[in-house]
């Protein structure tokens, strides 16, 4: 079993930048790729860009091509989520969550989640 934390939400102006961390327990955290997701209020939860175990292969939603980053450190148990040029439409809670297997961009193919942090964008 694997549990997510994520950190580094907060509110930034539009055209800024932050990086989201989500730390993982255990020992098997290179077993599982890597995703992250939003969830605006009163909306679904929304892909945003996954990982493959090893990190040598990463998969990105079309809104975020370009100005949003996933990575990893196995060593660290970490994935991160480097978020520049961001826009007011960014808003929203963003999760980090792992499946055992290849990476995937629907919810409900990963089997662990974090609890979230905000993410909020000023115009």
């Amino acid at each position: 079993q694997v549990q997510l934390v994520e950190s580094g939400g907060g509110l930034v102006q539009a055209g800024g930048s932050l990086r989201l961390s989500c730390a993982a327990s255990g020992r098997t955290f290179s077993s599982y790729a890597m995703g992250w997701f939003r969830q605006a209020p009163g909306k679904e939860r929304e892909f945003r860009a996954a990982i493959s175990r090893s990190g040598g292969y990463t998969y990105y939603a079309d809104s975020v091509k370009g100005r949003f980053t996933i990575s990893r450190d196995n060593a660290k148990n970490t994935v991160y989520l480097q978020m520049n040029s961001l826009k007011p439409e960014d808003t929203a809670v963003y999760y980090c969550a792992a499946r055992g297997g290849n990476v995937a961009a629907t919810p409900r193919a990963y089997d662990y989640w974090g609890q979230g942090t905000q993410v909020t964008v000023s115009s």
